[in-house]
């Protein structure tokens, strides 16, 4: 046997111990705070994409790709498989699993990331380039709010999460020729979304307002208005008594002057 099969061979069968036996340590994580800021939202998670995580079950010349499956935390534990009995990925959509609650959905699917040259911060030359950055390293779950809606959409669709509702999400490496997996991370950590506040709730001041401090603004506010309107409308009848009284000026002074001009008959 030539040694390059002599590899391939330990390759897939390292495969399929991945399989069976994944890394206790390997599980979608929360992106960098220092990158990721108000992380998780209402309706979005970001998590960082899987860098070196499945680089021991990669095999050379072979074709891979991610799938992201999202489960809600309330399911139930029977439900949480992502392979059918052949070891294929399921294809449950975010419709038939009711958002996550029946089992996990798949929410998007993208390329292998490259470990060897990791995104970073220092590559980034200018604001404009910041959200490609952000994009290679991170992946952000419900951040498409129209494929639900859009009757042409065909491709898997990654909707906005619910707020204040806690999932769980799982990596998986899929051999694109054979359409099999072969590696999965493990259910990430229960990660809750936030909840929305009530209006009367939202803090819009350092030390939050009263009904009664709410009343006394809207009428000061008020005040301002009416004496900042009096202001303006007195400045403006100021200039029009101004440009009356020119005009009036202009048509008196050459009667003057003519008077003045016209030579006195004296009497003898």
């Amino acid at each position: 046997m030539c040694r390059c099969c002599v590899v391939l061979v330990l390759c897939c069968l390292g495969l399929l111990s991945a399989v069976f036996l994944p890394d206790q340590s390997l599980k979608p994580q929360l992106g960098d705070p220092q990158l990721a800021t108000n992380n998780p939202t209402l309706t979005t998670v970001s998590l960082e994409k899987p860098f070196c995580m499945f680089d021991s079950s990669l095999c050379p010349n072979r074709s891979y790709t991610i799938y992201l499956y999202v489960m809600k935390e309330s399911a139930s534990a029977m439900s949480s498989l992502v392979t059918d009995d052949s070891n294929k990925p399921l294809g449950s959509t975010f419709q038939q699993t009711s958002g996550g609650q029946l089992g996990p959905y798949n929410a998007a699917f993208f390329d292998v990331p490259d470990c060897a040259v990791p995104p970073r911060l220092a590559d980034v030359g200018g604001m404009n380039k910041v959200p490609d950055v952000l994009k290679q390293y991170l992946f952000r779950v419900g951040d498409d709010g129209t494929c639900l809606y859009d009757p042409n959409f065909l491709g898997v669709c990654n909707p906005p999460l619910s707020p204040d509702t806690t999932y769980r999400f799982k990596y998986v490496l899929v051999d694109n020729s054979e359409g099999m997996v072969k590696d999965q991370t493990l259910w990430s950590d229960p990660i809750k979304t936030r909840r929305a506040k009530l209006p009367m709730k939202i803090d819009t001041w350092p030390g939050r307002r009263s009904g009664g401090m709410i009343v006394i603004t809207s009428i000061l506010s008020v005040l301002v208005f009416l004496l900042l309107t009096g202001f303006l409308a007195s400045v403006f009848f100021a200039v029009m008594r101004s440009e009356d009284a020119s005009e009036e000026t202009k048509g008196t002074s050459p009667t003057v002057q003519e008077s003045e001009s016209r030579p006195q008959l004296s009497s003898e």
